[in-house]
């Protein structure tokens, strides 16, 4: 039988949704900050960079800890991410009686 590690599962799924929740929003500002300036690409790659690079180091840390905990991370940061793209969908636009977007 499949010996269940709750503590080491109840860490990764704590570390996940709290890196996550940062890794979306460093998307969000990372998009704000590039809108705002002539050179969107750097910003974009910068930004990109520090994400990837920090939801990764603490992948690795959570890791050391077990699979039960790597696993709850990965959990974690699928749902964060669904909520994330959830709450950032764009409505789309009714378009007027002349065909024109309001």
């Amino acid at each position: 039988m499949i010996d269940i590690d709750g503590f080491a599962l109840m860490i990764g799924l704590i570390a996940g949704a709290a890196v996550s929740a940062l890794f979306f929003a460093g998307l969000a500002y990372g998009m704000r900050l590039a809108f705002g300036t002539n050179r969107p690409a750097a910003i974009l790659l910068v930004s990109a960079g520090l994400r990837i690079v920090l939801l990764l180091a603490a992948g690795w840390f959570v890791a050391n800890t077990g699979a039960w905990a790597l696993g709850g991370f990965v959990v974690s940061f699928l749902l964060v991410r669904f909520a994330a793209i959830s709450f950032a969908r764009i409505e789309p636009t009714k378009e007027g009686p002349d065909g024109a977007n309001s």
